[in-house]
């Protein structure tokens, strides 16, 4: 493991660019910083197990006085032309595209992803705010015709209000910009609630947002951060003045938070678990597959929720991809994800590196084979004690431990001997419906796992992996995964209310339907 590409007078410096403070109030409403009223957050790098900083959470009183604020702040915000709002939000991309380097070391050492990785995260904000901009000058309704003679119908879309936003560790930033780069041309204004495994990159994030809008005079509301614990996302569920919470994590968080806005009849939009599986035809390229699948599997150490957790193997090929694949894993390299020549970084942190092995020894005792063994990488290089290394288990479709997700890298090997529906009735036999994909050069095996009967999963690829999606189209899952969408697409619906306006252009009132109503 290299011990040079990171020292404590380097992060330090990246903070201070950053305006992040080793103390830090984790509560703003934009340029205002809040004292910080609850209890500290420390936050302790997975690379080496360092105290990074520590964060002061909010209270309840001043959750109210920021989402206060907030409302305050919408009342003007929602007037601003969308156009100028768009032009805000690029300019916030162009102020990433500067901190990109230093934002991108940052989520790297606080959430524990390689630096390249950190950087692909920092790239989707800006990509986010390139594609929000252009969003600013379409956010369109229909025309109707009426059966009225002398009326028109149409709709337009108005934005809700108050976004509440809370994020997991895995995309510290990236996730939080899918939200508020289409809340806010929409005409919301957004209150953020971060992982409180890494409130750094939120305050990060703030700085850089706040320096853009105090520029352009964006009132202050329009982006609200309150880090804190548990009772914070409570907080924001259970308010009825935020008509929408969009939250992503896992299927149990997302569960009690569609309960608590459902029950108040507010909306939600959920992000939540994934079990994702590739299956790999006997048609398949086994080289070009490969790539895919082990990045799939490994890459953030296994902690996306597109992380690919199985691998549908075809009998005819069974043999030859298994001896691709843990020759593939032979070659992973283990350290300090700030090192570029590592590929495999460590887990959020020991809760996350003791799940792991539970994971691995249920697969065991459930009959599991290990391909590859895993296990906790010990040495003076690791001294976090949050580094594994990723496992591979010939599995059964059925074995309890296949029908979970774990959020770490080990990779399930099935097997299936007939067509594709097999293989798709395997892959669709979870709970978790986010992301799918078929390695096959034969097109029919292609359109057959996209059609109807397919994949019932809100993301199917042919021809590469599960993880990495582009902002261009809308991301979420169906059945535990939530059903929700963010990022490109029309996803920009789920941030407005839609009305319908009739207007009667006549000098007579006709009623719909023929009704006749004489006075």
């Amino acid at each position: 493991m290299s011990t040079t590409t990171l020292s404590p007078s380097r992060i330090a410096d990246t903070l201070k660019t950053l305006g992040v403070q080793p103390a830090s109030s984790g509560v703003s409403t934009g340029s205002n910083w809040l004292k910080g009223g609850g209890d500290a957050l420390e936050s302790f790098s997975p690379v080496d197990g360092s105290l990074i900083g520590t964060v002061r959470s909010a209270n309840r009183a001043e959750y109210e006085t920021v989402v206060a604020t907030a409302r305050q702040a919408f009342a003007e915000w929602r007037n601003w032309p969308a156009p100028k709002r768009g032009e805000v939000v690029r300019q916030l991309g162009e102020e990433l595209r500067r901190h990109k380097a230093d934002l991108g070391k940052l989520v790297s050492y606080e959430m524990g992803k390689s630096y390249q990785e950190g950087l692909g995260e920092v790239q989707e904000m800006i990509d986010i705010c390139d594609f929000a901009v252009g969003l600013s000058r379409q956010l369109h309704g229909l025309t109707m015709h009426s059966e009225r003679p002398e009326h028109r119908m149409y709709e337009q879309w108005h934005p809700y209000g108050l976004v509440g936003i809370i994020t997991a560790f895995n995309f510290p930033v990236a996730v939080w910009s899918w939200n508020t780069a289409l809340a806010w041309i929409c005409g919301d204004v957004s209150i953020w609630k971060p992982s409180e495994k890494t409130p750094l990159c939120s305050i990060a994030c703030q700085h850089i947002t706040a320096e853009v809008f105090k520029r352009n005079g964006v009132p202050e509301g329009v982006s609200c951060v309150v880090n804190g614990a548990r009772e914070v996302g409570e907080w924001l569920s259970h308010d009825a003045r935020i008509p929408l919470v969009s939250a992503t994590g896992s299927t149990h968080m997302g569960k009690a938070v569609g309960a608590a806005v459902g029950q108040r009849l507010g909306r939600s939009l959920l992000e939540l678990g994934g079990n994702n599986a590739i299956i790999i035809s006997d048609k398949a390229d086994l080289d070009m597959s490969l790539i895919g699948c082990v990045f799939g599997a490994v890459g953030t150490a296994g902690q996306r929720c597109t992380s690919t957790r199985r691998l549908i193997i075809h009998d005819k090929v069974y043999d030859a991809f298994k001896q691709k694949l843990m020759s593939a894993y032979k070659q992973l390299r283990i350290g300090d994800p700030l090192d570029e020549k590592n590929h495999v970084g460590p887990l959020i942190d020991r809760a996350a590196v003791e799940m792991y092995l539970q994971a691995l020894k249920a697969a065991k005792e459930q009959g599991g084979i290990l391909a590859v063994e895993g296990g906790v990488v010990a040495g003076a290089g690791y001294k976090s004690g949050c580094y594994v290394r990723p496992a591979v288990v010939e599995a059964t479709p059925e074995m309890p431990i296949v029908q979970e997700e774990t959020f770490a890298p080990i990779l399930y090997l099935l097997r299936y001997s007939g067509d594709v529906h097999e293989a798709v009735a395997i892959q669709n036999n979870v709970k978790q419906g986010l992301s799918s994909a078929i390695m096959t050069l034969d097109l029919r095996e292609a359109e057959r796992f996209l059609s109807a009967a397919g994949s019932d999963c809100g993301i199917a690829n042919v021809n590469i992996g599960t993880s990495g999606a582009e902002i261009g189209g809308a991301f979420g899952g169906e059945k535990d995964t939530g059903g929700g969408r963010e990022s490109g697409s029309d996803a920009w619906k789920a941030y407005m209310r839609r009305q319908t306006n009739t207007i009667n252009y006549g000098n007579k009132l006709p009623l719909a339907q023929g009704i006749k109503f004489d006075i």
